[in-house]
């Protein structure tokens, strides 16, 4: 869910050299070059742990193993958190620079979606540790900022995009919606708190709310998606490392899922009877169809990945894309089971899991890796030159 380049060996956004007087602390050798795109780590790290706690089936140990990756979650996110207060802090200049990008600036949508994520885990499922009363203080928090920081990139990215940054004909990429995204996780995080607010106007007030988020990036989603379509269609496969990205279009349409099936669970305790059953029939009437285009791009973008490795696709950043979008799937798809009762959404829910938890170990290993190896948060190599065709 900030840049992913497209050569292999640059997994960064791109560096501008340092201006004088601001070379890096002896103990911040690296955090010039952490980008946004750091906080897809926390995002794909704190849904397996949620996704996990919502699968419609019981697995021995699997409430143990999710409160273990949640506590992950919530390290992952204290540490981007502070080498991103790092880089603002000692690296200025790159970090407006990175607000100017057009493929950088997108990734801003990434720290509320972090935010929320760890708070809706922290709710669901780091109760266990911490009890029910910080698990809510936490998550209130969170998604308070989240919120917030959410809508703000929804609104100040796409005009960055217009105004600033005039991105070039062909460019678009599945990056864009990573900011509009962001109210509808607010929107299915939202759902969680509904019924902790006291019965009357408060409650009422926060379950629409949440549906004008979903509303508002539904639509942001559907503006997208076609200029996407519209540039695979007329200017080809994306670059190799950026051919993950395919990915993050399951985000709003799984994430629009889980948001309406989750809004219907609570809404029976916010508004009258007449609304409350009609939300509860949206969930079904909306999700199955969506779900349906969901499965479909999932078959398109997974044949490009396939084609990409087998043109030398190598490890990325990007492969965090193949994580958060998938675990929405997980749990639009066990909302859908949970009001349907029919088991073969329950099964595809479990196999989108398998799908996940074995996309995060992927993605994890080969992060810590390039996090040891320093590969990772080195300064990015710029691309070669483009040669001639030779015959």
């Amino acid at each position: 869910m900030a840049i992913f380049p497209q050569t292999q060996a640059s997994l960064q956004p791109p560096s501008d050299p340092a201006l004088p007087g601001k070379a890096d602390p002896a103990w911040l050798p690296s955090v010039r070059h952490i980008g946004p795109n750091w906080y897809a780590s926390v995002m794909g790290t704190a849904i397996v742990a949620s996704a996990g706690a919502a699968l419609p089936v019981e697995v021995p140990g699997l409430r143990t193993a999710c409160t273990l990756v949640w506590a992950l979650s919530a390290v992952l996110l204290l540490a981007v958190l502070t080498a991103r207060a790092g880089h603002w802090i000692h690296h200025r200049d790159q970090a407006r620079a990175h607000l100017l990008d057009p493929s950088v600036a997108p990734f801003y949508g990434c720290l509320a979606m972090a935010l929320l994520a760890v708070g809706g885990a922290t709710l669901t499922v780091g109760v266990d540790v911490v009890g029910a009363r910080a698990a809510l203080a936490v998550d209130v928090v969170l998604f308070a900022a989240g919120t917030v920081i959410g809508l703000a990139a929804a609104v100040v990215v796409p005009y960055l995009m217009v105004v600033r940054h005039r991105p070039a004909p062909g460019t678009a990429s599945p990056v864009w919606l990573l900011p509009l995204v962001a109210p509808m996780v607010s929107a299915s995080q939202g759902a969680l708190l509904v019924p902790r607010l006291g019965a009357g106007q408060g409650r009422e007030a926060l379950l629409l709310a949440c549906y004008a988020m979903f509303g508002l990036s539904l639509l942001a989603a559907l503006v997208v998606l076609p200029v996407v379509f519209s540039r695979l269609v007329h200017h080809g496969p994306l670059p190799l490392a950026l051919t993950p990205t395919l990915f993050l279009v399951l985000g709003p349409l799984g994430q629009s899922t889980t948001a309406v099936n989750q809004l219907a669970d609570v809404a029976p305790g916010a508004v009258a009877a007449p609304y409350a059953s009609a939300f509860g029939a949206f969930a079904v009437l909306y999700g199955v169809p969506v779900m349906g285009f969901a499965l479909l791009w999932l078959a398109l973008a997974a044949a490009m990945v396939v084609r990409a490795a087998r043109n030398g696709m190598g490890f990325a950043m990007t492969w965090w894309a193949f994580t958060f979008p998938v675990g929405t799937c997980v749990t639009g798809a066990a909302g859908l089971a949970r009001h349907t009762g029919l088991d073969a959404l329950t099964w595809l829910a479990v196999a989108l899991y398998v799908f996940l938890v074995v996309a995060w170990a992927a993605a994890g290993t080969r992060t810590v890796g390039g996090v040891v190896s320093g590969a990772l948060t080195a300064a990015p190599v710029p691309p070669r030159p483009a040669t001639a065709r030779t015959r």
